[in-house]
């Protein structure tokens, strides 16, 4: 028997379907498509056809949306500079394609022709760079700047003939340019740059062109004393004697911190006394900070007191970086009372001071006592950095490593096995030795690369669980410092959620 059913039940069925489909009875939400950035797709095509013959390249820069207004053409070349910071050819290549195919709409500015002197610089293309830098100054394109770019960039690549022929050419044809100002400026990136060999040679080599003053010598002291070079530093400092140019105070304070980095404490004290003959009205805050941390340091408490006296009998007050130098030098003659009157007197106590206190009781073997003054710290919404927990951790368990009285949470447990789980079997192999042969002389463990190590997920985890096994031993303070770093400091977005105060619960262990 043969069921058949009439055309309007068929319909109605086929109507059914379609209501009860998923498509009519979930919506899907169709969205605009997402506009694409024009530099991105330029920089993509300049990036992809950077090798390709002239015609390939021109065709495919020719079907893309370029503006035509000369501001934004402009705009667009700026950011493909940008795009291509250490890349020579894509830009180069595309300026040579605005130059010849719109000529009337693009056309270079300083700011342009600086951009690409930093370009060719970095990329290490010399010879483009000195015939971007002959085409600027043709087109009265150069400025302060672009000298200070092309001569950084020449400097880096020791082409330090060219770069005296930066001055000789603006001194041909651009006589504004060429004065003292300028020279300074160049002398002052290059000694940024950690070049001051070569910025000494220039000004040497100049020096019939345009006389250094003060400022070029003083940009040379602090360049070299910066590099470590007290020997130069020496030498241009008595140069400067011998042309009857009087060194600033800035000068003297980074001459005078190089003489205590370099251990020749009587020199520094020597030329400090010199500048308070010569310049007492100049002397600030600065000039006593650089004295009275290095006297803390070596424990002359008494003259660092004398200055200090002598700073605010002047007017000049003190700082907290000032005030965490004294403080730890008086915790490290003994004299904790008087360094906790310091630290208290403090109107709004910093890192700076903190770290003062803290360096001082772990220097006079009071671990738990320092941590009591991180957890403080923490508290009073003072962020720790990596150098806090650094120090908490040498304090607890010293620069090489003690034993504890656990056999299976101590110093080997947990660093020289974490080292090993970190994939670092060579530079855990001498305290595996001394783990086992217990007479072997160890190197200073590093810490920060540790910490460096395990920073993340899997150190959050790792953190936790050593700091309540910590705990569990009588270990507490050691087991904090661990728990806080795990909590505070083992990813970046925990750094970031520290230092914004969304974390706020110290007591939560």
């Amino acid at each position: 028997m043969t069921v058949r059913l009439r055309a309007t039940t068929i319909f109605s069925l086929t109507a059914k379907r379609r209501l009860l489909s998923p498509c009519r009875l979930f919506s899907v939400p169709t969205f605009p498509p997402t506009p694409v950035d024009p530099s991105l797709r330029l920089a993509t095509v300049l990036y992809q056809q950077q090798h390709a013959p002239d015609a390939t390249l021109n065709s495919h820069l020719r079907k893309l949306p370029l503006p035509s207004s000369p501001p934004h053409l402009h705009e667009l070349f700026l950011q493909i500079c940008n795009r291509f910071p250490f890349s020579w050819r894509p830009v180069h290549r595309f300026q040579l394609f605005l130059l010849h195919s719109l000529p009337s709409s693009f056309a270079h500015t300083p700011v342009s022709a600086s951009k690409m002197l930093s370009v060719y610089g970095r990329a290490r293309n010399v010879d483009l760079l000195w015939r971007c830098f002959l085409d600027a100054s043709a087109a009265s394109l150069l400025s302060p700047g672009a000298l200070c770019v092309a001569a950084a960039a020449l400097a880096d690549a020791r082409e330090i003939k060219k770069c005296v022929e930066i001055f000789h050419h603006v001194s041909a044809h651009h006589d504004s340019l060429c004065n003292i100002d300028s020279l300074n400026r160049v002398v002052e990136t290059l000694c940024q740059k950690k070049l001051p060999d070569v910025a000494k040679v220039l000004v040497w080599k100049l020096k019939p062109l345009i006389a250094p003053d003060e400022a070029t010598y003083r940009s040379l002291v602090v360049g070299f004393c910066r590099a470590g070079d007290l020997v130069e530093a020496s030498r241009v400092w008595n140069r400067m004697f011998d042309e009857s140019i009087e060194p600033d105070a800035e000068s003297y304070e980074e001459i005078v911190a190089t003489m205590f980095k370099n251990n020749r404490l009587e020199d520094a004290m020597q030329l400090f006394k010199s500048l308070r003959e010569r310049r007492y009205h100049d002397l600030g805050l600065p000039s006593y900070r650089v004295v009275i941390s290095w006297m803390c340091k070596e424990g002359r408490i008494m003259y660092a007191l004398m200055l200090l006296g002598e700073m605010l009998k002047r007017g000049v007050g003190a700082d907290n970086v000032t005030l965490g130098a004294l403080v730890y030098g008086l915790l490290v003659r003994r004299k904790v009372r008087e360094g906790y009157k310091v630290f208290e007197g403090a109107a709004e106590p910093d890192i700076s001071l903190y770290h003062g206190l803290i360096k001082g009781l772990l220097w006079l073997r009071r671990a738990e006592e320092a941590t009591q003054v991180f957890r403080t710290m923490i508290e009073s919404g003072c962020e720790p950095v990596m150098h806090t927990y650094i120090m908490l951790l040498q304090g607890h368990l010293g620069k090489r490593g003690r034993k504890e009285k656990d056999s299976l949470v101590n110093f080997d447990s947990i660093f020289v096995g974490g080292l090993v789980k970190a994939g670092r079997t060579l530079q855990a192999t001498k305290y595996a030795e001394r783990m086992m042969w217990g007479s072997v002389k160890v190197p200073k463990f590093d810490y920060n690369k540790f910490l460096h190590y395990f920073s993340n997920e899997e150190g959050v985890v790792m953190f936790e669980e050593v700091g309540k096994r910590l705990k569990d031993i009588g270990l507490i303070d050691l087991g904090d410092v661990f728990l806080r770093y795990g909590e505070r400091m083992a990813t970046r977005e925990r750094r970031r959620r520290a230092r914004s105060g969304l974390i706020i619960d110290c007591d939560a262990y």
